[in-house]
């Protein structure tokens, strides 16, 4: 079997769709090492530049190579290849969410793609909630989506020699103990129920396990209301102090196992998610979830850690207090997680993904 593969995102690893091609890329070759993945790389950089690889050059490389298929890894397949294609549909966030579609170029690209989705052979996507949306807004059969999970990269693990650990917490001026946020600030994050958390909480736990945060109090984020602001006004809104919520900034790749197996908690309050992978390496880390119960959240976390409402702060506060002060409660969450987080891997996702390749060039 030849596959042609979109490599548009190949070379940005630090984004959600390089990271799922590359780890993709490298479960197959190692699980299926017959079968010829070649991928197709832009001659050139830009917005157009991404429209015309991704209608044009991808499929016309594709046909060149006389590809048995062709395997457009995130929402861009071409209106029209000469090759059986299969897209990956992480999401369908711009469709389901008003806030998300963006002006008239964002507007004709997402009914672009759209369009194009419906001549794909078939489409991948990370769960079951997202082949819901994909199935509600496009127009497409159930049985041409399958919906294959993600997974945390091997990196993320529980065993992190206490050396990394005292190295992050000096770098990051951590405390000893803390509940852990990271991920964006956009609306669906629902950042104003993150911090209102320790609205209810903070008197009783916020000097020995505050919110530890990954931005700046200059970092914009989004009111309950859609009113821009940033996480600073956010916090001074809502009289958090610097002892309760603390803003860390920005934070390296590398550093992020350690922050994860360093928290008494992970706490992901988001109102949609495709997958909600942070969960997933939070929980590879040892680290027991508080957070939503929508979307997708329910699939990943299962019973490895405490799901409510989204916008129910003072249940989430109730959770979160629970967890860093019962320690029979936080041990059994966390060994939870472990055993959790160990049923998604690369090569599950992998082999899933192949078994479509092959059903699909059959």
């Amino acid at each position: 079997m030849r596959i042609a593969l979109n490599a548009w995102f190949y070379d940005q690893p630090t984004t959600g769709s390089g990271q799922y091609v590359r780890n993709l890329l490298d479960a197959l070759r190692e699980i299926a090492p017959a079968v010829n993945i070649e991928p197709v790389v832009p001659r050139s950089r830009g917005d157009w530049a991404k429209v015309w690889f991704e209608q044009v050059e991808f499929p016309r490389a594709a046909q060149r190579m006389k590809a048995d298929l062709a395997f457009v890894p995130y929402w861009a397949p071409p209106l029209q290849c000469a090759i059986p294609t299969v897209v990956t549909i992480h999401d369908v966030i711009p469709l389901a969410l008003p806030a998300y579609r963006g002006g008239p170029p964002q507007r004709l690209y997402t009914a672009l793609v759209r369009a194009a989705s419906t001549n794909a052979i078939h489409i991948l996507t990370d769960s079951e909630f997202s082949k819901r949306d994909i199935l509600k807004h496009l127009a497409v059969e159930a049985g041409r989506v399958t919906a294959v999970p993600l997974a945390a990269d091997i990196r993320f693990t529980p065993f992190v020699p206490d050396d990394e650990l005292d190295r992050v917490r000096e770098r990051y001026q951590l405390p000893a103990s803390y509940a852990f946020y990271l991920g964006s600030f956009d609306s669906r994050k629902n950042i104003e129920t993150l911090l209102q958390i320790y609205v209810w909480c903070g008197d009783t736990i916020g000097q020995e396990f505050p919110l530890v945060v990954t931005g700046e109090p200059g970092t914009p984020a989004y009111a309950s209301d859609g009113r821009k602001t940033t996480l600073g006004q956010m916090a001074k809104e809502l009289d958090l102090d610097e002892e309760e919520v603390r803003f860390i900034g920005r934070v390296a790749e590398e550093d992020k196992p350690a922050l994860y197996a360093g928290a008494r908690c992970f706490v992901f309050t988001s109102l949609y998610e495709g997958f909600g992978l942070p969960a997933l390496e939070a929980m590879a880390c040892g680290t027991p979830v508080v957070g939503s119960d929508a979307s997708s959240m329910p699939e990943v976390v299962g019973n490895a850690g405490m799901l409510v409402a989204p916008l129910d702060a003072r249940r989430m506060a109730g959770a979160v207090i629970a967890i860093c002060t019962e320690d029979e409660l936080h041990d059994k969450l966390s060994q939870r997680a472990i055993l959790r987080a160990a049923q998604f891997s690369w090569q599950r996702t992998a082999l899933e993904t192949l078994a479509v390749f092959k059903r699909v060039v059959s």
